[in-house]
C-alpha cells in the first residue's frame, strides 16, 4: 500500500519543509554518531522491548530505513525483521499470562536496477509469524513492519550509489516517502504503534542527493535516538553528533552507545549534566559469526530502560503541547491582540518552524498531529529564509556567539559589523550612503533618522545655536516632518509623533501624541477588475477630463519614469507646492526638517500601494528644498517588493534609510540607519556633545550583524536565491498574475496589492466593518487557519498573503489558490 501511495504522490511536488507528522503514534529517529556504531542493533532492540509480552500498551511497531546502500547483502530492515522475533521468543516472559502472535513483514519499496532481478524475491512482502510470551488462553496480536523504501548495491555513501547506480533520488522523493509512512495507520489489537526510522551513516553523512542526514529529515524533526561511538575517539564525534542535531532544532531524547571498557557514558553523562539519558551497552562482540543472541539478553535491560525514557519524553512532549494553549491565556499578553477576541481553542500552537512553514499543533478528528501551516505573515514581515538558509543562520549566529558573545560597539570594530556594513552600502545604499547606523529594532532606526533629519536640516538652514544667547531662540523653534496620512513608522514615542494620527496613535494608545507634522493625502493604486487603478484623494482638486491616465494594463505602466511628463505628475507638483506654501506661510516658528515615508508600500496602513510618481515628485520638492530625505524601508527593503530597495522602483535615492526585519533573515533583531556622508558630516565637531547621543546596549552585536551578512548576500545570489532574475537583479514573479486577475473580479473584493513578496486583498466592507478594528475577516481566517493550514493574520478588512524572497513559485500559487477558493464561497456571517 505504501509503494503505491508513494507512486501516486510522485506526480505531486512535494514541498521540501513542509511535513505532517503523527503523534498519536511515538516516533524516533535514529541517528549515529558515525557509520558502524549499531543503530540498527539499537533499533532491533527498542522493537523487541516494545513488543514484548511485558509491554501490553504497544500493538505494533513500524519501521522505516529511506535509505539502504550495500543491498542486498546488507539489509538493516530485513535484520531487524529476522531479529527482532527471534529476541522475542527467547524472552517468554512468566509475568504475562497471555500469549502473543507477532505478525511480522519485510518490503522493500524501490531498489536499484543494479541490485539484479536475482535478487527480486527479497524485495517483495516477506512475511513471518511467531508466538511468545505467556500459555494463558487469551492471546494478542502484535504487528512488526519493516521497510526498506530506496537500495543501491553498492556498499558506499547514498549520494555515490545514486550516482553509480543511475537511480538519482530527490529529497523531495525522500521527505515524500517518509511523510506517507508516518500518515500510514498500523494495525494492532488495539494498543499503540511505535515507530523508529533509520537513518543512514552519521549524522553529517550524505543523503541520495548530498544533503546531510539531519538536514534531509529536518522537516519532520521527529525526536532523536543517538547512537553514541563507544571507541577511542567516540566522545568527540558523539558530542559533534549531538550538537550538530541541536544546532538544527531537533530535540535529543537519549544516546545510547555500546561500552568499550572507556567509559565514554559515564564521561557523556557528566558533560551533558544530565541534559539527556546516556545508556551504556555491553560490548558488541566482534566475532562475525557470533549471532548476538547472548548480547542482546544482556542488553535486554538497557532497552527497557530506553523504551521507558522514551515514553516518558514523548508523553512530557504531548503534556506541554497540550497545555500551551491554556497557559498561554493564562500567562502572555500578546501585541496588537485583544485578548477577549481570542478563544483559547483559536491559540495557534507553534512546534517549530522550517523554511516558510510552522510547524502547528493541533488536534483533527481526534487525532493530535503537527500541521505544516504556511506563515503568510513572514511573522511580522520579518521572515525570508527558505529551510536551507535557516540552518544557515544558525550556524553563523552560532558561531558569533561563541567567538564574541557580546562586546560593546563605540569605538570598536569587529568583523560581523564591518562587514554587513560594507553589504550594506555596496546593496541597498549603493551610490548616495556612506555610513550605518545600527539599533536594535526598525522604531529606534526612524528615531535615529529623525535625529539625523533634524541636525541637517538645522544646520542647512542656519537655526543651530551657535552662542549660549541663541539656546532660548531655539526652544521656540519646532521643527516637524512631512509625511503621508495612512503612514506607520514604529511604536515608540518619537516615530509615532512622525505618522499621521490612526488608531495607533489615539489617546487610547498614546495620549502624549499631537502628530508634528504635515500629513499630506496620497493617491494610491490597485488593482480591480483586472486593471491597475489610479484613486486620487478627495483634497486633491482635479479635473477629471485633465488629470490624465488612471487605468493601467501592466504594473510596469505605473513604473514608468515617462510618467514624469504626464498632467497627473503636473498635478502632483501642484498639489505638493501648495501645501508646503500653505504650511510655510502658518508659522514662523515651524519648520518642515524631514521628509519620511515608506516607499511604495504603506504596510500597517493597510496595504496601500502609494502611486510612485507622486512620492517621485515629492522627494525631488524636498531635496531642492533642502528638506532631509528618509525612507523607511523597514518593510520595504530587502527584497520584499521585488527588489532589493524600494528606491529602486521610484527611481530617486534618500538622505536617510532604515532597515531592518528581512536584513537578518528575521532570525533576531537589528535595525541600520544608512545616511550620506553630508548628513554625517552634520554631526562632527570638537565636541562631544555634537555627536549622536543615541545608542542601545545591544548595538551592533554580533550575532545580528552575522546573521545580517549571511541574509542579504544570500538573497541576492543566484545560485542561493532561485527567485533571482540574475539579467534583472529584481526577483520573479512570485504570484499566479491569472489568479491575481481573478481575485480582483470577485464581487467581495475591493482591491488587490500584488508586488514582489507581498499580495493584499481588501475586502468590500462598509461602516465598522472596514478599517483596522473590523472583524469582518474573522470566519474567513479561521478557515484559512483551521482547514487550509494558511497562518494569515489581518489587517481589518485586508488579509494578505506575504512570502520571503526565496519561497518558491509554486508554494505561492497554492496559497493563493486556497485564498481564491475561500473568498468565491465568502459570505458575510454575523
Amino acid at each position: 500500500m505504501l509503494r503505491r501511495r508513494l507512486l501516486r504522490s510522485r506526480q505531486r511536488r512535494y514541498s521540501s519543509s513542509a511535513a505532517t507528522v503523527p503523534l498519536s503514534a511515538p516516533t524516533f529517529a535514529v541517528f549515529g554518531a558515525n557509520t558502524g556504531v549499531g543503530k540498527t542493533l539499537v533499533s532491533a532492540g527498542l522493537a523487541a522491548a516494545l513488543l514484548s509480552s511485558s509491554s501490553p500498551s504497544v500493538s505494533a511497531v513500524s519501521y522505516l530505513k529511506p535509505l539502504q546502500t550495500g543491498y542486498p547483502a546488507d539489509s538493516d530492515a530485513r535484520f531487524v525483521f529476522a531479529r527482532t522475533p527471534a529476541l522475542l521468543r527467547g524472552r517468554a516472559s512468566s509475568s504475562s499470562p497471555r500469549a502473543t502472535r507477532l505478525v511480522a513483514s519485510c518490503r522493500t519499496l524501490f531498489p536499484s536496477p543494479a541490485v539484479g532481478a536475482e535478487a527480486a524475491p527479497l524485495h517483495e512482502r516477506q512475511q513471518n509469524v511467531v508466538a511468545y510470551g505467556g500459555d494463558g488462553a487469551e492471546e494478542e496480536t502484535k504487528v512488526l513492519s519493516c521497510r526498506t523504501a530506496y537500495a543501491w548495491r553498492e556498499p558506499v555513501s547514498p549520494h555515490l550509489a545514486a550516482e553509480r547506480e543511475g537511480m538519482a533520488v530527490g529529497d523531495d522523493e525522500v521527505r515524500g516517502c517518509v511523510e506517507q509512512w508516518l500518515l500510514e495507520e498500523d494495525e494492532g489489537e488495539g494498543g499503540k504503534v511505535w515507530k523508529v526510522l533509520e537513518t543512514a551513516g552519521g549524522v553529517a553523512s550524505p543523503g541520495a542527493s548530498g544533503a546531510l542526514q539531519c538536514d534531509l529529515y529536518r522537516p519532520f524533526r521527529l525526536p532523536a535516538i543517538l547512537v553514541g561511538d563507544g571507541r577511542l575517539g567516540g566522545i568527540s564525534s558523539t558530542l559533534s553528533a549531538y550538537e550538530t542535531l541541536l544546532l538544527r532544532g531537533y530535540d535529543v531524547s537519549a544516546v545510547i552507545l555500546e561500552d568499550r571498557g572507556l567509559s565514554n557514558d559515564k564521561f557523556l553523562l557528566s558533560f551533558l549534566r544530565n541534559r539527556v539519558h546516556v545508556l551504556g551497552l555491553p560490548q558488541i562482540p566482534e566475532d562475525p559469526l557470533d549471532d548476538l543472541t547472548d548480547w542482546f539478553s544482556e542488553s535486554s535491560s538497557v532497552f527497557n530502560v530506553l523504551k521507558d525514557a522514551l515514553q516518558s519524553f514523548y508523553l512530557n512532549r504531548i503534556e506541554r503541547l497540550n497545555s500551551m494553549q491554556r497557559k498561554s491565556k493564562d500567562l502572555l499578553w500578546w501585541p496588537f491582540t485583544q485578548h477577549n477576541l481570542v478563544p483559547q481553542d483559536s491559540v495557534t500552537v507553534i512546534d517549530s518552524r522550517c523554511g516558510e512553514n510552522f510547524s502547528a499543533y493541533k488536534i483533527k478528528d481526534n487525532k493530535m498531529m503537527l500541521v505544516p501551516q504556511f506563515d503568510a505573515c513572514a511573522s511580522w514581515w520579518t521572515q525570508g529564509p527558505d529551510s536551507n538558509l535557516q540552518i544557515e543562520l544558525a550556524r553563523d549566529m552560532g558561531y558569533a556567539a561563541a567567538r564574541y558573545g557580546h562586546v560593546m560597539f563605540p569605538e570598536n570594530v569587529h568583523e560581523p559589523a564591518l562587514h554587513s556594513a560594507e553589504v550594506l552600502l555596496g546593496g541597498v545604499g549603493k551610490g548616495w550612503a556612506s555610513r550605518v547606523y545600527y539599533s536594535d529594532n526598525g522604531s529606534t532606526a526612524i528615531e535615529i533618522a529623525l535625529k539625523m533629519a533634524f541636525r541637517k536640516f538645522s544646520l542647512d538652514h542656519g537655526i543651530l545655536a551657535d552662542s549660549e544667547k541663541s539656546i532660548k531662540k531655539e526652544r521656540n523653534i519646532q521643527l516637524k516632518v512631512l509625511a503621508l496620512n495612512g503612514s506607520y513608522h514604529g511604536d515608540t514615542l518619537g516615530a509615532m509623533e512622525a505618522q499621521a494620527p490612526s488608531a495607533y496613535t489615539s489617546f487610547l494608545q498614546q495620549p502624549w501624541y499631537s502628530g508634528r507634522g504635515l500629513f499630506l493625502d496620497p493617491p494610491t493604486v490597485y488593482i480591480k477588475s483586472e486593471m491597475y487603478n489610479l484613486s486620487l484623494p478627495q483634497s486633491m482638486p482635479h479635473d477629471p477630463q485633465t488629470s490624465g491616465d488612471t487605468c493601467f494594463s501592466s504594473q510596469a505602466e505605473v513604473f514608468c519614469k515617462s510618467r514624469d511628463k504626464s498632467s497627473a505628475a503636473d498635478l502632483y507638483f501642484s498639489y505638493i507646492n501648495q501645501q508646503l506654501s500653505e504650511f510655510s506661510l502658518s508659522s514662523n516658528s515651524e519648520y518642515l526638517a524631514a521628509l519620511i515615508i515608506e516607499p511604495v508600500i504603506q504596510g500597517a496602513g493597510g496595504m496601500l500601494m502609494i502611486d510612485p510618481l507622486f512620492q517621485r515628485i515629492l522627494v525631488n520638492e524636498c531635496k531642492s528644498r533642502k528638506i532631509p530625505v528618509i525612507f523607511d524601508e523597514v518593510f520595504t527593503g530587502f527584497w520584499r517588493l521585488g527588489v532589493e530597495s524600494a528606491s529602486e522602483l521610484l527611481g530617486c535615492s534618500p538622505d536617510i534609510a532604515c532597515y531592518a526585519k528581512l536584513m537578518t533573515g528575521g532570525i533576531i533583531p537589528l535595525a541600520a540607519t544608512l545616511a550620506s556622508e553630508e548628513v554625517f558630516e552634520s554631526f562632527r565637531s570638537d565636541s562631544k556633545l555634537t555627536a549622536l547621543l543615541h545608542g542601545h546596549s545591544y548595538t551592533a552585536h554580533p550575532m545580528g550583524c552575522a546573521a545580517a551578512l549571511k541574509a542579504i548576500q544570500w538573497y541576492r545570489d543566484p545560485s542561493t536565491n532561485l527567485n533571482i532574475d540574475a539579467n534583472h537583479m529584481k526577483l520573479k514573479e512570485l504570484w499566479d498574475n491569472a489568479l491575481v486577475k481573478q481575485l480582483s473580479s470577485l464581487p467581495n473584493v475591493k482591491r488587490v496589492v500584488s508586488i514582489g513578496t507581498l499580495c493584499a486583498i481588501e475586502l468590500k466592507a462598509e461602516g465598522s466593518d472596514a478599517g483596522y478594528a473590523s472583524l469582518y475577516a474573522s470566519s474567513l481566517v479561521q478557515q484559512l487557519r483551521r482547514e487550509d493550514d494558511i497562518y494569515v493574520r489581518p489587517l481589518g478588512n485586508v488579509i494578505y498573503l506575504m512570502c520571503g524572497p526565496c519561497t518558491p513559485r509554486d508554494s505561492c500559487s497554492r496559497q493563493l489558490l486556497k485564498v481564491h477558493r475561500r473568498l468565491c464561497d465568502f459570505n458575510r456571517v454575523q
